[in-house]
């Protein structure tokens, strides 16, 4: 649960950075559907929360 939350954050800041420097892309779109997601709590949520608990889980074993 604790990683939902800081990932709420996250995204929720970039999403804001993003927003203020007017910055367009596909990786811009992703943090805000990912921001959404985890907002809403959509039914589509469990399966964003599998794939980023599977990449918090990878990131310290990469390198």
């Amino acid at each position: 649960m604790s990683f939902s939350i800081s990932a709420l954050l996250l995204f929720g800041l970039l999403l804001a950075m993003l927003i203020r420097s007017k910055a367009v892309g596909a990786g811009s779109a992703l943090v805000a559907l990912l921001f959404g997601y985890y907002l809403s709590r959509t039914p589509a949520a469990p399966a964003i929360d599998q794939v980023m608990a599977a990449i918090g889980n990878a990131l310290p074993n990469v390198g």
